[in-house]
């Protein structure tokens, strides 16, 4: 008699192939049985305390968001429905470069600062952690021991682990600083760290040369973990960065997972393909290359990121004091709107792309949902938010979303930013709008072929061995969704509306998400990788 015995679901495995009827049972948190066509073949049926009947219902393995920035939500909001809601069992924290560990008092303080628009200021929790191992520890002990919403697995954020070991000053690393980074890098892995991320369109992390780079992913190889960098540019450049994270990840022998990788600005409007032979030839030639993407033509990130960087050099209060002084300010335009900022991926800032979606101050919530006019109103929202606020950038192609989601590598990241009065819908409808708009209304990836870009391949790069397949002995992290219903119900007038056509959820084989609500489990931890020393 096992605990639970989801039957007569229609699986779709996660390893890309046909979908089969079958009976699937669950003890302990694991899948121990799986009888194919139970009904039709008149065999015997396994049993439980529990039945569900799954008529009508798709059973997939959970969904892992590849890029998440839910690395304070996790501690702040138990519920987490934004993406227990989606299906989601596994987020990748430490995105882009900056995360809370490894810190010391200084860059603790820093960071908070630094990605207020990402996560809050962070000032109703208490983040006394210091290493990542800390971290680790009390994603596992949140909400009074009782764990946290999905599962999480980190990367050590360089530009948090320069800011410690160099400051934020645009200058090569002394050696001294050098073995500093590595050793935090090293200690991070060991610690259970999946990986390293980097954010070299935010500062202090892109002021790192290549050279820097290519060491500390140097020892991301050796623990057999991966380097996941939003590269140096998305837009001007765009080609070019991708060939840079390419050849020095090929020089470090580390493999490499690029980060939403998409191809914005009018500057790469159907260059899709030249990205794709790009990543074709690296991989013939036998590099170890993903990438994940969000199902959306706009970004999101923070107002202060699109400054060129030599404004942001010396942290927030350097960067507030150059934006009050009229000169300076009027120098930081001119590179905006005419030169193109390196913040700005290289291409001249166009105002009416850019739509404001989260403030901090109150005082500045009317503009919350509208377009940006022009300097003086960036320059006044930067200055009076203190660099808080969030914005959208109107500048994709969905022609290149759709070219890109095909690829071979592919894998599913929300990028989804929680904060702000109306944050980007990507954050509570990424996984339904994949398979709702992407495979089932637009057929651009067939269902099953959806439902592996979103779970086993993820698993594979994180190199979990009992993850992201249905199969007997895995983890019983499921999802149970009507196909022909499924949808992101988040809008950009509405972003935080949850999805339909997804009625249960389980993490480790309890129910997250029962009868399309969120029960009140708890019980799910951070996923340490254990380093593979090669």
């Amino acid at each position: 008699m096992l605990e639970l015995v989801i039957r007569d679901a229609e699986v779709v495995d996660g390893g890309g192939g046909p979908s089969y009827r079958a009976d699937v049972g669950v003890e302990d948190g694991r899948i121990t049985t799986i009888v194919q066509e139970a009904a039709a073949a008149g065999c015997q049926r396994p049993t439980g305390r529990r039945i569900l009947d799954a008529e009508g219902l798709v059973l997939s393995p959970g969904f892992v968001d590849m890029h998440a920035h839910s690395d304070l939500a996790l501690l702040r909001d138990p519920d987490h429905s934004a993406k227990a809601a989606q299906g989601v069992t596994l987020e990748v924290l430490g995105q882009d470069g900056l995360s809370y560990a490894p810190v010391d008092d200084r860059t603790r303080a820093e960071v908070r600062r630094a990605i207020t628009g990402w996560n809050g200021d962070g000032s109703d929790l208490d983040l006394d952690w210091r290493t990542v191992g800390e971290y680790l520890d009390r994603l596992d002990g949140a909400h009074g021991g009782r764990g946290i919403a999905v599962n999480a697995a980190y990367l050590v954020p360089q530009g948090t682990v320069r800011m410690r070991a160099v400051g934020w000053e645009d200058r090569p690393a002394t050696d001294a600083e050098l073995d500093l980074m590595r050793r935090l890098v090293a200690e991070g892995l060991e610690q259970g760290a999946v990986g390293m991320s980097s954010g070299l369109t935010y500062t202090p992390g892109m002021y790192a040369p290549d050279a820097e780079l290519t060491e500390l992913c140097r020892v991301v190889a050796e623990y057999g973990g991966y380097y996941c960098p939003h590269h140096r540019s998305y837009g001007a450049g765009a080609l070019d960065a991708y060939a840079e994270m390419i050849a020095l990840t090929r020089e470090a022998g580390c493999a490499l997972h690029l980060a939403h990788a998409t191809m914005n600005f009018g500057v790469n409007e159907g260059r899709a393909p030249e990205l794709l032979a790009l990543l074709d030839a690296a991989l013939d030639a036998g590099a170890d290359i993903s990438l994940d993407t969000y199902p959306y033509t706009p970004g999101c990130t923070t107002l202060v990121a699109v400054l060129p960087s030599w404004a942001s050099e010396g942290g927030p209060e350097a960067v507030l004091a150059r934006l009050r002084d009229d000169a300076t300010a009027e120098r930081i335009r001119h590179h905006l709107e005419e030169v193109g900022s390196d913040g700005c991926h290289g291409v001249p800032v166009d105002w009416s792309t850019i739509e404001v979606s989260g403030v901090t101050g109150p005082g500045l919530a009317e503009f919350v949902g509208r377009r940006v006019d022009g300097w003086a109103t960036a320059r006044r929202l930067l200055v009076e938010d203190r660099l808080g606020t969030t914005i959208l950038q109107h500048v994709g192609h969905e022609e290149n979303v759709r070219t890109i989601m095909r690829h071979r590598v592919h894998t599913g990241g929300s990028d989804g930013i929680l904060q702000g009065l109306k944050p980007h819908p990507r954050a509570y409808g990424t996984f339904p709008e994949y398979l709702g708009r992407y495979a089932r209304d637009l057929g651009v990836l067939s269902l099953a072929e959806c439902v592996a870009h979103l779970t086993s391949r993820p698993a594979a790069r994180l190199r979990l061995p009992d993850r992201g397949l249905v199969r007997e002995g895995y983890v019983a992290d499921l999802v149970l969704f009507d196909p022909a219903t499924v949808a992101s119900g988040a809008t950009y007038e509405h972003p935080r509306t949850l999805p339909t056509g997804i009625p249960h959820v389980l993490v480790g084989g309890r129910f997250v998400i029962e009868d399309g609500r969120r029960t009140d489990v708890l019980a799910d931890r951070a996923i340490r990788r254990t380093p593979v020393s090669r």
